[in-house]
């Protein structure tokens, strides 16, 4: 099969991927091999192959195929798979597996496994005509979503609405959502059907045209500094959803939302001072747990989400990473096999 490995991280101009026949890959018995029909192109691919993560020991193990929100049709199945069958369309996430005993997969949470494995960094991933996946970790694609349509739920759809779902309840308050590119566009669509008034902030002005579109409420440049002075004496905004990777804008998004009210960071931060007699409740979030995954490919089927996406051969791979790199790609760049 054709596939693109990374087999040592370096910049992106240094030419650290290639595209090679490699053979495919063998199944275990609770295994499934996937035909890729499309995989999103995500920044944190490109963190990765750029050595960006190699102290937090990213990608684990070298060559590896990139990729994690893939979207394909089974080809074979293990002796053990039970709920698919050959020729289903299914999806596969980030999580690409988790222990299944620790408290956090117990109670919901397997995405915070100490255990767990992650598409394209601990095991191969979608920048690939074919693709392994774990029976428990696979959704079925509805008829009505083609694979473009479908593949930037798997990490954009995913991780924007456990954001989402970690700010709430929404109703009727003000959310200022830093950073519209492929995660924010989703998280505005997301916090607009948890009924929140949103307001989207972004240095691209074709991102906030995105958002205006999408129904966020006001659109405001993250550089104009009068509006953001304006924004914060107005002393409304209840929470902020942060996916701008910027400690400067994390922060700014602390000082932005009122006593009491919630900032959920999506990128990793470094945090200074702030006052803790406001109460202000700072979480994390990352990607999202199965069920959650569910329930975005039930709202995509309904018409109630879409990801905004531009296409790329396999063979593009690395110039669709380098257009990500420099700003390019309006919000989710997908390859198609």
């Amino acid at each position: 099969m054709k596939a693109i490995l990374l087999t040592k991280p370096s910049p992106l101009e240094e030419k650290p991927l290639i595209l090679q026949q490699i053979d495919l890959p063998r199944l275990k018995e609770d295994e499934v091999l996937i035909r890729t029909e499309a995989c999103g192109v995500c920044r944190s691919n490109l963190h990765m192959i750029e050595g960006d993560w190699i102290q937090r020991g990213v990608p684990s193990k070298l060559p590896i195929i990139p990729g994690h929100e893939i979207v394909g049709k089974i080809e074979e199945v293990g002796s053990r798979v039970s709920h698919f069958k050959k020729g289903d369309r299914v999806g596969l996430q980030p999580l690409w597996s988790s222990c299944g005993r620790c408290t956090y997969c117990r109670t919901g949470r397997e995405q915070l496994c100490p255990c767990k494995e992650i598409t394209g960094e601990t095991v191969d991933g979608g920048y690939a005509e074919y693709v392994v996946g774990k029976e428990d970790f696979l959704y079925l694609i509805p008829d009505s979503l083609s694979a473009v349509e479908a593949a930037p739920l798997f990490c954009p759809g995913i991780t924007a609405f456990h954001a989402i779902q970690k700010a709430g309840p929404l109703l009727g308050k003000r959310v200022a959502i830093f950073g519209i590119g492929g995660v924010g566009h989703m998280a505005v669509q997301f916090a607009r059907l948890a009924g929140a008034n949103v307001i989207a902030l972004s240095r691209n002005p074709k991102h906030l045209q995105i958002a205006k579109e999408l129904g966020a409420q006001d659109c405001i440049d993250a550089n104009d500094s009068q509006r953001l002075e304006k924004l914060k004496k107005q002393g409304d905004i209840d929470c902020a959803v942060v996916f701008a990777p910027s400690h400067a804008i994390a922060q700014q998004a602390i000082s932005l939302v009122k006593a009491g009210g919630k900032i959920v960071l999506g990128v990793n931060a470094e945090l200074g001072a702030f006052s803790f007699v406001e109460e202000k409740v700072i979480l994390g979030t990352v990607i999202g747990p199965r069920e959650e995954m569910k329930e975005v490919l039930r709202l995509a089927a309904e018409g109630k989400i879409k990801a905004i996406s531009q296409t790329f051969t396999l063979e593009q791979a690395p110039e669709a990473l380098l257009q990500l790199k420099r700003g390019e790609i309006l919000s989710r760049a997908v390859l198609i096999m």
